[in-house]
């Protein structure tokens, strides 16, 4: 056992697979799906694009929001991490305010910021700007997925939407924030109004998933970034019904759905009890721990500290491998890290973990049920 595991960690039980593992199916998927085969599927959040030249070289005087406008420039991009660094899927390469922003919202990302949003929604008159998504207005959305599908073979694109409480966020606060005081303020200060603006937000992530794997995605990850600002009884009663809503309808396409969030641990089976396959992990809670508290029912995906990139590499390649060891207990174990790819990141280093996952990972896991 290593010395940064859980002392209590051997009374973990062995993980029974749902499904046989299918060897013709994807390792990302047969993971999801809590069919894992022998070798341990590995992409990372933000893999596409921020920390690698390729990236700066083609978006060079493009912006963000246009850049994700542009088919070619999106397979381009979404491509360039699954070329270096030999990653088990693909991430389309957009943002979260994207179908906002084709649902009519007057949203920007303006560099060293985030996201704008010019008239923020903050009263029932409001609510009107926040209109359906029309299907046909992200067809830049849809080529770009069926251009990457065509290019990428055996390897699944993920595709992905904000959460209803995260775009929620935005549009209340205007823009990034610490503390999310107006979005709280809203939520229990006026339940009716935020749950009218979550119907429409969720109704919004659902239609731009639907683009995505209806051109040919195949598994999809439901990012509630800032969800961990709240507390337990909060997410219940305001945020998971919405989240729900999204996951069941991302089910009923026949695709595996991943939900994530930051700072998420109390919230973990709350998150589960949403419906996703898998549950997405941040670096506070280890990957057993995390897998015990949301039940067997579900993968668990993640989560060595993007911090640690930093590190020197024999100190880095450990924590990889608890990472490996901790996931070995959950039914279904993606390697991620605990949330995005740092700007700073050395690509090199990513490479290496990719390697080290792909060679080490199989021994390792069975190391851990021994």
């Amino acid at each position: 056992m290593s010395a940064t595991e859980p002392a209590h960690s051997a009374t973990y039980a062995r993980p029974a697979a749902a499904v046989p593992p299918d060897s013709a199916e994807p390792v990302l998927l047969a993971a999801a799906r809590r069919r894992q085969g022998e070798r341990l599927p590995i992409w990372f959040m933000r893999q596409a694009g921020r920390s690698l030249p390729e990236y700066h070289r083609v978006r060079e005087g493009v912006g963000m929001l246009e850049a994700c406008a542009r088919p070619e420039l999106v397979t381009e991009i979404t491509l360039q991490p699954v070329r270096r660094y030999g990653v088990d899927g693909a991430v389309l390469y957009s943002d979260i305010v994207v179908p906002l922003r084709v649902a009519g919202i007057d949203v920007d990302i303006v560099a060293g910021t985030g996201p704008v949003i010019a008239e923020p929604i903050r009263s029932r008159g409001d609510l009107d700007r926040v209109r359906p998504l029309d299907p046909g207005r992200a067809d830049f959305v849809a080529e770009s997925v069926r251009l990457l599908v065509a290019e990428l073979g055996p390897i699944p694109l993920i595709g992905f939407a904000g959460a209803p409480f995260t775009l929620a966020s935005y549009l209340i606060e205007g823009g990034p924030s610490k503390d999310y005081a107006r979005t709280k303020a809203m939520m229990v200060g006026d339940p009716e109004l935020w749950h009218d603006l979550c119907g429409r937000l969720a109704d919004i992530a659902a239609t731009f998933l639907t683009v995505q794997v209806e051109a040919g995605a195949q598994i999809v990850q439901l990012f509630d970034s800032w969800a961990g600002s709240l507390a337990p009884v909060d997410y219940l009663r305001f945020v998971q019904p919405h989240s729900a809503a999204v996951l069941a309808r991302a089910a009923a396409l026949g695709v595996p759905s991943i939900h994530f969030g930051v700072g998420t641990g109390e919230l973990l089976p709350a998150m589960a009890a949403a419906g996703p396959d898998v549950v997405g992990v941040d670096w506070r809670v280890p990957l057993a721990e995390a897998s015990l508290r949301i039940g067997p029912d579900h993968a668990v995906q993640g989560n060595l500290d993007p911090a640690l990139l930093q590190a020197p590499w024999p100190v880095l390649a450990e924590r990889v491998r608890d990472v490996i060891r901790s996931g070995a207990h959950a039914p279904g174990h993606i390697f991620n890290l605990g949330h995005g790819v740092p700007p700073n990141a050395d690509p090199d280093v990513l490479t290496k973990i990719v390697e080290l996952v792909h060679a080490e990972g199989p021994a390792l896991r069975a190391e851990a049920l021994v």
